[in-house]
Order: C-alpha cells, then sequence, then structure tokens
C-alpha cells in the first residue's frame, strides 16, 4: 500500500509538471529568476558571477523543463527514487533588477525574455560578453529592379535595419560601415573565395573598425512578378484596380557572417518572401519610408529582417569572444576589449598565438594555444589589461595574439 502511494503522487507530481510544461507559450515571456550565493573571503565578484548563473538557471527552469526519473526496485518495493528537472529555454536581454547582500549570503535578482531553447550550443561564458560585429552593406545584384518605387537605396537601408535589431538584442556591439561593399563580384557573392579560404578584404575591414565578426550579403532579387501590370495606360490601371494583374514582389537575400581574424565564413543563409506591392504612384519613396513600410510587401520584408536579426544573433551566440592583443609588456597583457564588452576583473582569458607563413602569408591566420592564461586587473570602457604567468617573450605571446573566453 505504501509503494502505490508513493507512487500515487509521484505520478501527480509529474502531471503536474508536465502540464506546467504544456502551458508555457512558445513565445518568449518575461520572467524573473532569483539565485544566492555564498561569499568567501570576501570575494564578492565571485559569489555575484555564482548567483547570477543561480538565478539564470531558475528563469529557465520557471519557462520548460524537461522530468527525468529514476527508481529503484528491490523486491518489488520502492526503495529510492530520484527526479532530475533541466531546461532548454533560451534567455535574451537579461537584466540584473536586485542585488542583496545579508551577511555573506549574496541574492540576485534578474529579468530577462525567455523562450524555447535548441541544443545547438550552450555559449559557455562567452554567452555573457558582447561581441564587436560590424555589418556591410548589401548591393543589390540587379539595380534595374529598383526603379518601381524608387528603392534602389535597399542596398544601404537593409543592413542599417538589421543592424538596428542587432543592437536591440542587448548581446553584441555592433558598428555600421554600409557603404562598404566586400564583393567585387555580386554574381558569385559571398561564396567566392580567395587563397586560403579568405573572403575579399573582410579582414582588413575588421582590423580597421575593431570588430570580431562582419555581417554582409547580397540582395538577390526585388523584382516585381509582371513588369507590364505596372503600365500606365488605362487598361493597366484598370486590371490593377479590379485584381486582374499579377502585383507580386518578391525579395530574396544571401546573407553571411564573417569571422574577422581568418575572413572565414561562420554562418550563411538564404532569406526569400514574395507579396503584393500595393503602393499607390508616390507612395513610396525609399526601402525604408514610411509608404514603403505600410504596403504588404514592406511589411513581408520586414518579417525576412526580424528573421535575419535573430539568425544572425544566434549564430554569434555559439562563437568564443575573441579580442586582439594591442600591448605586451613583460608578464602585462593589454587587450582591445574592455567594460563595454562585458569583461571586469578577474576574468582569465586563453591566450593564443597568431601565426602566419612565408608560403601563405595572404592566407588564414593559424592558431596555437600558448597554454597560459592572462587575469584581468584593470577594466577600462573599451580596453583592459592584467597579468599572465610568465614573461611574454618567454612564451612569445606579443601584440596581434588572440586572447578567447569560451
Amino acid at each position: 500500500m505504501r509503494g502505490f502511494i508513493k507512487q500515487c503522487v509521484r505520478l501527480s507530481l509529474w502531471c503536474s509538471l508536465m502540464s506546467l510544461m504544456l502551458a508555457a507559450s512558445v513565445h518568449a515571456v518575461i520572467l524573473e529568476g532569483v539565485g544566492h550565493a555564498s561569499i568567501h573571503d570576501d570575494d564578492l565578484a565571485s559569489a555575484r558571477a555564482e548567483a547570477r548563473n543561480a538565478a539564470m538557471r531558475d528563469l529557465a527552469l520557471q519557462y520548460e523543463a524537461q522530468v527525468n526519473t529514476s527508481d529503484t526496485m528491490e523486491n518489488g518495493v520502492l526503495t529510492q527514487s530520484r527526479m532530475r528537472l533541466a531546461s532548454s529555454a533560451k534567455a535574451r536581454n537579461v537584466k540584473v533588477i536586485d542585488e542583496h547582500r545579508s551577511g555573506n549570503l549574496l541574492r540576485v535578482t534578474v529579468r530577462g525574455d525567455i523562450s524555447a531553447g535548441t541544443a545547438s550550443c550552450e555559449g559557455g561564458e562567452a554567452a555573457r560578453l558582447k561581441k564587436r560585429v560590424a555589418v556591410t552593406g548589401f548591393p543589390l545584384l540587379y539595380p534595374d529592379q529598383a526603379r518601381v518605387g524608387r528603392i534602389d537605396d535597399a542596398g544601404e537601408i537593409l543592413p542599417q535595419l538589421l543592424q538596428q535589431g542587432l543592437r536591440e538584442t542587448g548581446s553584441l556591439q555592433v558598428f555600421s560601415t554600409t557603404s562598404t561593399r566586400l564583393f567585387a563580384d555580386l554574381l558569385n557573392a559571398p561564396t567566392m573565395q580567395e587563397g586560403g579560404n579568405r573572403l575579399t578584404n573582410v579582414i582588413q575591414v575588421a582590423r580597421e573598425m575593431g570588430v570580431q565578426f562582419v555581417v554582409t550579403g547580397v540582395i538577390r532579387d526585388i523584382g516585381v512578378a509582371d513588369p507590364a501590370a505596372w503600365g500606365s495606360s488605362v487598361l493597366d490601371k484598370m486590371q490593377r484596380s479590379i485584381g486582374a494583374s499579377d502585383m507580386r514582389r518578391r525579395f530574396a537575400v544571401d546573407m553571411v557572417v564573417l569571422d574577422g581574424f581568418s575572413g572565414s565564413p561562420v554562418y550563411q543563409q538564404h532569406f526569400e518572401t514574395a507579396a503584393d506591392w500595393n503602393a499607390g504612384p508616390g507612395i513610396s519613396a525609399g526601402f525604408g519610408s514610411a509608404g514603403f513600410r505600410k504596403t504588404h510587401y514592406g511589411e513581408a520584408v520586414a518579417g525576412v529582417i526580424g528573421d535575419m536579426t535573430r539568425a544572425a544573433t544566434d549564430a554569434l551566440a555559439c562563437q568564443p569572444f575573441m579580442t586582439r592583443i594591442t600591448r605586451v609588456d613583460g608578464q602585462l597583457v593589454t587587450l582591445a576589449s574592455g567594460a563595454t564588452a562585458g569583461l571586469r576583473p578577474g576574468d582569465e582569458l586563453h591566450l593564443y598565438r597568431s601565426a602566419r607563413y612565408f608560403d601563405s602569408l595572404g592566407g588564414t591566420p593559424e592558431l596555437s594555444d600558448s597554454q597560459m592564461k592572462v587575469t584581468l586587473n584593470n577594466v577600462h570602457p573599451d580596453f583592459s589589461n592584467g597579468r599572465m604567468p610568465q614573461v611574454g617573450g618567454q612564451v612569445n605571446i606579443q601584440r596581434d595574439d588572440i586572447a578567447i573566453i569560451w
């Protein structure tokens, strides 16, 4: 009888948890999580990090939990029962809204947008840091297609809208260079590569702007389905008014995310849509105009740009945080990233040597693990410095090598 009662209680708990899981929306919801940590040796920074991680786990488990049970039976009697909760929820725009210390106990409360996550990557320590990203121009493959509606500025406005969306996620440092074109051969871009797997001049752009990644692409198609439907004759206007003309317009774009240190693509995807171009004469005066946004086509394009923003954000979330070494003086190492990227005193970064060889000077630099770490003790807005265990000359760490947090 006692075993039967335990089974019923366990089944009731399992059903309750399943009900909570099913009730959770597939869309993002705003939740708050609370985490606690003990402060040892007055090390508040470590306790704060531990409490924040605990609060993040609390956030995830509130949204979506996976229940695993393990039972031990002896002679038909339940002797031990274990239950494990795990979550695959994804958190965005997480902010610390409250921190309270009581003696040696620290409590941290965070708030964030929680949605269903994927198991593609965990993000690790790099997930809390803001990677630097530059967004370049998206040139038009066929500029003549832009004449209808006068949207020839699409190549500069689209990356500006993409840049705005990436900045609003709060997880990236975004820089704009929408007048820059990375590809000379638009027909084959962004797959046209030079020797050594390096794409055009992306490394130069990344170095000049001090970014880790470059987001770029090509607008493949913004043409109307039936050019004849936009004639100025009385018959053409009549056919449009009664819906007898094919008023659809296409939108197709290729986006690629490039690693600024090697020039290699880390993500690439094709996006496309089609919708009615229902803009009256003089209504649309540019790709980002109010008149354009109110058209069915403009609404469909806005949806695609939203998809592009989410895809780029997710792809970058899986990447490690990397920054250049700008100076080495004995054991002192200075990095090109600081507080604006989320770095803080006490952070440890792995040091990698960046090497090129005479037979492939234009190729991808090779990184080798120096087995050294730098521990930051001074963090400024745009740079930081710390110490490594040995003198830089002894382990061959120098300017332009790379520091990484995974």
